[in-house]
Formats: C-alpha cells, structure tokens, sequence
C-alpha cells in the first residue's frame, strides 16, 4: 500500500521562493495541485512584461499557475482544489483569513529569522546590519497577524563575517526548501504540534526603500560597514556629492582606527579612498557615480581626483 500523497498549493514570487517550489515538487510524497504567484510584471528600463520566477519554475512542471492582483478573488478556486495545506514564501500579498482557514492543516509560512526576532520585510538585510552572529529559517502556521503564527521549526545558520544581503539571501532560500522537506511530513502526520511565539520577545525589520539605503556618515565606521554589506544589492547604499547620487557597493571590512577629519570627508589612505565617519573611518572599494560604470577606488581616482577633501552628505 502507497503511502499517503498529499494535495499542496504553493504560493511565492521571487527567485527566493523557487528553491522550496522545487523541492515540493520533486518530492513524491506531495501533489502541487496550484501554484499561486504575483501577476507578469514590467522590468528594467525597457519595461518588458516579465513573469515572476515562480511561474517560470512552475511551467517546466506543466502546473497550474493562478496570478490573481488581489488573491481573495482565488479564495473559491483555492476551496475547490481542496489542499491539505499551502505554503507561503515571499508571496508579496497579505493572505486573508478566508484564505486561510480553508486547508485542512492550515497555511504554512517560511520566514527569514529566528522568529518572534525580525518580523517584517527585510529580516535578511536587519540581522546583518544588526552585527547579528546567527539567523535562520522558522516554519509556522499562519495567523492574521504579521509573523506571529505558532511554530512549528526552526533551523538556524551561522551569519559569515563578510556577508552581504544577496549571499545571506542565498544561503536562507536554500535552507527554507530544506526545513519545508524535513519537517513538513511529520507536521501533517500530526507529528509536530506548533508552539505559539512569546511576544514579548518580538523584533521588527520594516519594509526598505532607496531611502533606507542613504548613507549617515555621522554613524560609527563600523555600523556603515555592516549597512554597506546587508544592503547588497537591494536596496543598495549611497550617498550624494555635488548634487549627485553616489553609490557606495563595496567597502573595505578592515575598519580604519583614524578620527582627524570631518565628518564624511574624503581622504587617501595608500591610495585608497577613504571615508571619515563618526566614528573611524572605512576604505570605499567599489562605487558608481550616478549615470556612470561602477568601478574601483583607485580607477575611480583617475577621473574624479576632486573628491579628495569633499564631504559626502
């Protein structure tokens, strides 16, 4: 006698939802019945309608693919399809209470953090600006509420020294498709029975904008290092000289122990270009002038030597 299949409905957007999409359905021990993702969007500068990798991924299985603006007009397609659960991952739309009451085990949800830390947006891009050592992935069954579901597991990953944004990103994607396959058997099995967060012990990471990403140089070398790193590639760093945009995309991690200068202004080190924070200062190694290549410090010198005693704002 086989063992049971169960009936999935997948939900996610991104390439960071591909990996757990993949392991769904590789995995013979559950039917992907639907996969429900965000609608083709216009991308890059020539705008070209783009589907999401989501539905990209989902194509090469022939599955069905729902791409509702608002995923409350699928709530009835949803209840027709009849899953013993749906998993969430970075879908990019708040899933209504209809929605999920409707799978018999419930919506499950793949978070970037040690949850109840980093509820929110950007737990990638906070843990790392925060000087945090550890992260991980939870596994929980969703409530109305923003990432405050009970728990079902947790796995967690060590943050590396130079880590970025996108490498963290990488590594998390990676690891929601391997705690999904490990635990969620055993959940539905009624196996696992979730534990509710202790709220009290909540964090946030707020939705990022380009804004985010502008540079106070009046922080601690440091703190700027840490934002440099977590915020590669999105929503990227910057700062403005003469009335324009200067992306900072890489600094040295080696924090310079020197504080004679004002602050945010730009001096040599070695033939490095460096920047006087608040508190010490740091080697800017990759940058890119608005409407310019991004390039090296040093090659950057060659054309914009006039930056040297320039304060950065």
């Amino acid at each position: 006698m086989s063992a049971q299949k169960y009936n999935i409905i997948f939900i996610g957007t991104p390439e960071y939802s591909v990996p757990t999409s993949e392991a769904l359905i590789a995995d013979e021990r559950f039917d992907v019945v639907a996969v429900i993702t965000a609608p083709d969007a216009p991308v890059g500068r020539k705008q070209i309608l783009t589907h999401p990798p989501v539905k990209i991924a989902a194509e090469k299985y022939a599955l069905p693919i729902l791409q509702p603006a608002n995923i409350k007009t699928v709530a009835s397609k949803i209840k027709q399809l009849s899953p013993d659960a749906v998993i969430v991952i970075a879908y990019g739309q708040i899933i209504p209470p209809a929605i999920l009451n409707l799978p018999k085990f419930g919506c499950l949800n793949l978070h970037a953090s040690l949850l109840p830390k980093y509820r929110g947006a950007s737990p990638i891009q906070t843990a790392i600006a925060a000087g945090d050592k550890i992260t991980g992935v939870t596994l929980m069954k969703m409530d109305a509420g923003l990432d405050t579901g009970p728990i079902i597991a947790q796995n967690q990953l060590t943050i590396a020294v130079d880590e970025t944004g996108e490498s963290l990103h990488d590594k998390l994607a990676a690891l929601s498709a391997e705690i999904l396959i490990k635990y969620l058997p055993d959940y539905l099995a009624g196996k696992l029975k979730p534990n509710y967060q202790d709220n009290s012990l909540a964090t946030y990471a707020p939705k990022l904008t380009r804004q985010s990403g502008r540079i106070d140089w009046h922080k601690p070398a440091e703190k700027i290092e840490r934002l440099v790193r977590a915020y590669y590639p999105w929503p990227g760093t910057w700062t403005k000289w003469k009335g324009k945009i200067l992306k900072i995309i890489s600094v040295d991690s080696k924090i310079l122990k020197i504080n004679k200068y004002k602050v945010g202004q730009v001096f040599l080190v070695k033939n490095q270009l460096a920047v006087q924070c608040g508190q010490d200062a740091i080697i800017i190694k990759k940058l890119q002038l608005e409407g310019k290549q991004t390039v090296d410090g040093e090659k950057f010198l060659l054309g914009y030597k006039n930056i040297i005693n320039n304060i950065l704002k």
